[in-house]
C-alpha cells in the first residue's frame, strides 16, 4: 500500500457566497457507459465523469471488446450490439460497486467466461444476491471468493430471460445490473422482489430512465411490485448529455448549511430524478433556505441554529455522510434511519461515521441500520477516511466551522471527484480577496484546470481496509496542506 503524499488541514471560513458546478454523475456515467457499449452504433456521451470508478468501467469494457475514444467534447463509445468478447484476464474493478455488479450481469452476454475481481474491500462486499438471481435464470456463474463476495466467474453464452425473484434488501445495484443486461435476453424478463423489499428504489428508476433513453422497453408493472423488460428492443446509439452529480452536489449544499451564506449549484434540472436531491428537503426541514430554478438549486444557511431531525434515508443513502456532519451543528439529537446498506459500501460507513464523529467531540451511536448523533463540544481532529471518498468530502466540511480538522489520505476522493480539495481550497482561500456585498464567487467546487487536477490526483491513496491509520500530531504538522 502506498501512502498519500499529503494530508489536508481545512481552514475555517464563512459565510459562503458561491455559484457552483459539480462534475458529471457517477451513477449515470457508469450506467450509460454500459448501455452505449451494448448498443448498436457509436454513441456520444457529453459531460461524463472522469474518475477512478468510471475509469475502471471504461477499462473493463475495453477488455470486453468495446472501443471508447475521448476528445475534449465527449466520450465516443462504439457499441458491440450486445456481443461482448470474453477477455483473457480478469476484469479488475477496484472498489467500484457499480462496475462489479453491472459487469457481472452483462458478462452473461459474453462469448466465453469472464472473471470479475476487485481490491481487498471489494472482496468483502457481497454479490451473492445477484449471483443467486443469475443462477435462477440459468446463467452459469459461480463465486470464487469468500462469504458470497467477489471474485466471480460468469460462463457467458447469453441471458435466457424469464422470471426471477431478487433479494434487493441490501442493494438496488443487483436489480439495476439485471435491468441493464435484460434487453439482450432471449425472452422477456420479469423481476420480482423477495418479501417485496427494495432499497434505494430511486436508483432503479434512474436505471429505467437511462435505458429508455437508448430505446429499451422496461417499466414497473401497474401495481409497482415488479419490473418487466421486453426482449427484442435493444439499445440504439445516440448522443446523451450526463447530468451533474447529485451526490457530489450534497457537499456544497451542506457547506452552506454549516458555514452559513448561500451556495447555488448550476445546471441542475428541476425535474432530475437523481436520489440525492432529496437532501434539499431535509436541509429545508432543518432550517435552511432552499430555492429551485429550472437549471439550478440553491441552499442558504439557517438564520439561527440548525434544527435536529429524524429522517429515513433509505432512498438516498449516499447523502447520509454529508447530513451526518451537518447534524454536528444542530440543536439536539439527529437520527438517520433505515440505512443498513451503508455497512456494505466502500467501507462500513455506519461504523466509520460513529468513530470519526466521536473523534470530533460528538456523541454518536450506530446500530444495525441507523445512526444517532448528539452534538457536543466540538474539537479539531485528524479524520481517517478509510479509503472512502465520501468520508473525506463530508468531514472536510466540518473544518469550515471547527479549527484543526485534518483529513488523512485525502486522495481517495479520486474515486468520484478528483478535484474536490482543489475546488474547496478555492472556496476558502483568503487570497481570493474581498468582494463587494452581494457579489458571488463563481467557480467554487468546480473542476479546475488540468494542473490542479494533477495536483489533486497526486493525493490518491491505494486501496485501504477499514481502520484508523497510524496517527501522530507531528506527522500532521509536517505533512498537512492547509486548504486556505
Amino acid at each position: 500500500m502506498s501512502q498519500s503524499l499529503e494530508n489536508i488541514a481545512v481552514a475555517t471560513r464563512g459565510p459562503l457566497d458561491a455559484v457552483v458546478r459539480v462534475p458529471g454523475s457517477k451513477s449515470i456515467t457508469n450506467r450509460v457507459l454500459l448501455i452505449a457499449a451494448l448498443a448498436d452504433g457509436s454513441s456520444e456521451l457529453v459531460g461524463a465523469l472522469a474518475s477512478d470508478d468510471t475509469r475502471v468501467m471504461r477499462d473493463a469494457l475495453a477488455d470486453l471488446g468495446v472501443r471508447i475514444r475521448e476528445d475534449r467534447a465527449a466520450w465516443h463509445v462504439d457499441g458491440v450490439a450486445g456481443a461482448l468478447s470474453a477477455p483473457a484476464e480478469p476484469l479488475v474493478v477496484g472498489n467500484s460497486g457499480t462496475s462489479a455488479r453491472f459487469l457481472t450481469a452483462a458478462a452473461a452476454l459474453a462469448d466465453g467466461p469472464v472473471v470479475i475481481d476487485g481490491n481487498d474491500r471489494m472482496r468483502e462486499r457481497p454479490i451473492i444476491d445477484l449471483v443467486d438471481a443469475l443462477q435462477a435464470l440459468s446463467v452459469p456463474v459461480e463465486i470464487l471468493g469468500e462469504n458470497g463476495c467477489p471474485p466471480v466467474r460468469v460462463g457467458g453464452g447469453g441471458l435466457p430471460g424469464g422470471e426471477v425473484v431478487v433479494d434487493a434488501s441490501r442493494s438496488s445495484q443487483y436489480v439495476s445490473a439485471l435491468l441493464l443486461a435484460a434487453p439482450y435476453a432471449a425472452r422477456d424478463l420479469t423481476i420480482r422482489f423477495r418479501d417485496g423489499i427494495v432499497v434505494s428504489r430511486p436508483y432503479i428508476d434512474l436505471t429505467l430512465q437511462n435505458m429508455r433513453a437508448f430505446g429499451a422497453r422496461a417499466e414497473w408493472t401497474l401495481d409497482g411490485t415488479a419490473l418487466r423488460i421486453h426482449a427484442g428492443h435493444p439499445y440504439a446509439a445516440r448522443r446523451f448529455a450526463i447530468e451533474p452529480d447529485a451526490s457530489a452536489a450534497a457537499y456544497p449544499f451542506c457547506a452552506a448549511a454549516i458555514a452559513g451564506g448561500r451556495v447555488r449549484v448550476e445546471n441542475v434540472a428541476r425535474d432530475s430524478i437523481q436520489a440525492d436531491f432529496a437532501l434539499l428537503g431535509v436541509l429545508e426541514r432543518m432550517g435552511c433556505g432552499v430555492r429551485r430554478g429550472d437549471d439550478f438549486a440553491e441552499v442558504t444557511g439557517p438564520r439561527g441554529r440548525l434544527a435536529a431531525i429524524d429522517v429515513d434515508m433509505n432512498d438516498f443513502p449516499d447523502a447520509v455522510l454529508a447530513l451526518a456532519v451537518v447534524a454536528l451543528f444542530a440543536d439536539g439529537e439527529t437520527r438517520i434511519r433505515n440505512v443498513a446498506n451503508l455497512r456494505i459500501k466502500e467501507t462500513d460507513r455506519l461504523a466509520a461515521l460513529e468513530t470519526e464523529l466521536r473523534r470530533l467531540g460528538a456523541d454518536a451511536q450506530a446500530n444495525d441500520d441507523s445512526l444517532t448523533i448528539r452534538p457536543g463540544e466540538l474539537r479539531g481532529a485528524e479524520i481517517a477516511t478509510y479509503d472512502d471518498h465520501r468520508m473525506a468530502m463530508a468531514f472536510a466540511l466540518v473544518g469550515l466551522r471547527v479549527p484543526g480538522v485534518v483529513i488523512l489520505d485525502p486522495g481517495c476522493v479520486s474515486k468520484t471527484w478528483p478535484e474536490y480539495f482543489a475546488a474547496l481550497r478555492e472556496t476558502v482561500d483568503p487570497r481570493n480577496g474581498n468582494r463587494q456585498a452581494g457579489s458571488r464567487r463563481r467557480g467554487t467546487f468546480r473542476s479546475v484546470a488540468a494542473a490542479k487536477r494533477q495536483e489533486a490526483l497526486k493525493w490518491r491513496a491505494s486501496a485501504q481496509t477499514a481502520g484508523h491509520p497510524p496517527s501522530a500530531t507531528s506527522r500532521a504538522a509536517s505533512r498537512s496542506r492547509r486548504v486556505a
